[in-house]
């Protein structure tokens, strides 16, 4: 990286070019909240540059397209470039943390405890729901089914009389 007298926003940030999405994210809120002119033990002459230094990287290194074009102006390339990984000394059985994965969206983030409050109110009224309607099934199914059978079929004698009927129209026209 070319050296310049400007600090870089990573450095503002105090994080390396590779910083995925949420480490950028961490570290803007940590020093937002140190930062900040209403919260802050430092003088106000001190903390407001400090503050809009912090934002300005902010605003760009979580753009997406504003950081590609930041990591060039500043030299920096994510692509081609194989870069040794800094753990090499740990056991490769460790397992990886996704949350610093730079592939998450920045919009993704872990449902609250009302959305999965009610989601479970959701599947507990399907399953209520559907255990209803077993229970019915099975107390009245067989005799709902036999009236309507009873119901939707006339009597033996109702059908006789009906053939007759018609036996006796087509003997007429004959």
């Amino acid at each position: 990286m070319p050296q310049s007298s400007k600090p870089t926003y990573y450095s503002l940030l105090g994080l390396h070019p590779s910083a995925s999405v949420i480490d950028i994210r961490r570290a803007y809120r940590e020093l937002s909240k140190r930062y900040h002119p209403d919260t802050t033990d430092l003088p106000t002459a001190i903390a407001t540059p400090k503050f809009q230094q912090i934002n300005e990287a902010y605003a760009t290194l979580s753009h997406p397209e504003r950081r590609l074009s930041y990591d060039l102006k500043i030299g920096y390339s994510r692509f081609g470039v194989i870069q040794p990984p800094s753990d090499l000394n740990h056991p490769a059985s460790r397992s990886h943390d996704w949350s610093k994965s730079a592939y998450l969206d920045p919009s993704d983030r872990p449902l609250s405890s009302g959305e999965i409050f009610a989601l479970f109110m959701l599947v507990l009224t399907f399953v209520g729901c559907l255990l209803l309607a077993v229970a019915i099934g099975l107390t009245r199914g067989d005799a709902a089914f036999q009236t309507r059978l009873l119901q939707s079929t006339p009597s033996v004698q109702q059908q006789i009389n009906h053939i007759s009927q018609l036996i006796t129209l087509m003997v007429i026209k004959n």
